[in-house]
């Protein structure tokens, strides 16, 4: 894990100014353990974590992920995963589907058909385009890597369950909130859309999200 990143405070300052609502969000997590957005700059490790979460519990996701951990005796990276057969996989609790993006992924780690290096070039749609491109990636999963692994400063996931929970709960909106109101906020909070979001992230879950 590296320490937060450079513009965290600067963006804490910001927000503040901008949001009363950020601003008492903001002074409830003062502990820089509960509120910092950490990064393992290991975009297989945060890759597969991504494909397995996808559309199960947390508590399951961490269920399996500690079995396909397990598997690659704590040491994930594409060479490991492409040794790994499909019934090993299989029975760490992975679908059929899921197996498959995180087979095909390690294989164009490989063969560099896909090449992380490029992506610290990119804009943010850029690159979320460009890791949309892999299997079992979409736009959600790509901005989870974009905000969990390259601490882009400006990432607003409106898919993300989790965030419109929050803008609901803080806000007073119903749920889902309306989508004109969800722009407002991403208007007023950028440049800092991501430490926006992972605030009103901490306001419903206690432990601080990590990918």
């Amino acid at each position: 894990m590296t320490k937060s990143p450079k513009y965290w405070n600067k963006a804490k300052k910001y927000l503040s100014k901008k949001d009363k609502t950020m601003s008492n969000l903001i002074k409830s997590y003062k502990s820089p353990s509960e509120t910092t957005l950490t990064s393992r700059k290991d975009i297989f490790f945060s890759l597969c974590k991504s494909i397995i979460g996808q559309q199960i519990s947390v508590a399951a996701a961490n269920s399996v992920f500690i079995k396909f951990k397990r598997k690659c005796k704590n040491k994930i990276n594409p060479k490991i995963v492409s040794k790994l057969s499909k019934i090993q996989l299989k029975s760490c609790g992975l679908s059929r589907q899921k197996i498959s993006g995180i087979k095909n992924l390690a294989k164009q780690m490989i063969d560099r058909s896909f090449n992380p290096r490029l992506i610290n070039k990119m804009g943010d749609e850029e690159a979320i385009i460009y890791l949309s491109s892999l299997k079992q990636i979409g736009r959600w999963s790509a901005e989870m890597i974009l905000l969990f692994t390259y601490n882009r400063s400006n990432i607003w996931p409106v898919q993300d369950i989790g965030l419109l929970r929050a803008i609901s709960k803080n806000y007073k909106k119903k749920y889902l909130p309306p989508e004109k109101f969800i722009k407002l906020l991403q208007k007023k909070f950028t440049p800092y859309c991501s430490v926006a979001t992972w605030y009103l992230w901490r306001s419903i879950d206690p432990e601080p999200i990590q990918y």
